[in-house]
């Protein structure tokens, strides 16, 4: 009985959650090595399932980093990087969009095996984001950063019931297919659809003081705090997209951005839902 008590105790801490967030868009940003792991993507979709079920309105967007660098590999190829970005020539924008394309499809099937709506998009076919291409000292190809997003295509589908999956492509002015970083995409559309919450999901526990203490993570930022824990050495290689990313969405009017471990089983559930959260939440 006393087990089945603390169950109903659970229900009764995430009623006012489930109350203020029924009806608002929760963007997700859905990557990186966690992706690979059957189960515990099972279990990302499981939850973001939960969200649908109770009124929210999510959002997918997904990279496939682990899968593309993968498949480069497989055809004999090393992946190349310069300052975090992939060097993406014709023969690799083609491997790009063919894995994302795939993972896209792996991601709609898993929310239709929870009974999902969910709807899957090529943003390059479906002209959904519009992209220019990043210039650095050293050309890395086709790589771009995304300048606009055609929100009422997403809004439609939101109002239909259905959970958008987008991966991170767009179309450039040239025509030409540009690869994104994918928490660029979600913080951008989050800022386009007037998003209550950016969730993006990650393989650590959030920001973190010590990256090898797993205690020192940080439970709140406000933007100016991250700015200046970025120039400080404090956030560095792959958290520093992230953690820009938040400066974005959150100054952009998202209410809060949140940074959480993918691998913390229900990752989605215990940060919306409870008192206390498992990650770092950054706001203006």
């Amino acid at each position: 009985m006393e087990e089945i008590i603390k169950k109903a105790d659970v229900l009764i801490e995430a009623m006012p959650y489930i109350r203020r967030f029924r009806g608002k868009t929760v963007v997700i940003k859905y990557g990186g090595s966690v992706m690979m792991n059957a189960n515990m993507r099972k279990g990302i979709l499981e939850d973001i399932a939960f969200l649908s079920y109770v009124g929210i309105k999510p959002v997918i967007v997904h990279g496939g980093g682990p899968f593309i660098s993968e498949k480069i590999k497989e055809q004999g190829n090393q992946p190349a990087f310069v300052d975090g970005l992939r060097v993406t020539d014709e023969e690799t924008i083609a491997v790009v969009e063919d894995v994302l394309t795939a993972v896209n499809r792996t991601l709609v099937e898993g929310l239709e095996s929870f009974a999902v709506k969910a709807v899957g998009y090529n943003p390059e076919e479906d002209h959904l984001i519009r992209a220019e291409k990043i210039k650095t000292k050293v050309d890395i190809g086709y790589v771009g950063r995304p300048v606009s997003i055609a929100d009422q295509v997403i809004t439609e589908q939101l109002k239909q019931g259905f959970v958008p999956v987008i991966f991170s492509l767009g179309m450039g002015n040239d025509e030409k297919v540009y690869n994104i970083n994918a928490d660029e995409v979600a913080a951008k559309i989050a800022e386009a659809l007037k998003a209550e919450k950016l969730v993006l999901l990650t393989d650590v526990t959030g920001i973190m003081r010590n990256k090898d203490k797993e205690d020192s993570v940080i439970p709140s930022l406000r933007v100016n705090d991250v700015r200046a824990l970025i120039e400080e050495g404090i956030i560095v290689s792959g958290m520093i997209p992230k953690a820009k990313a938040g400066i974005e969405a959150a100054g952009a009017g998202v209410k809060k951005v949140h940074i959480i471990n993918a691998r913390t089983s229900h990752s989605l559930l215990l940060e919306i839902f409870t008192d206390k959260g498992i990650g770092t939440e950054i706001v203006e």
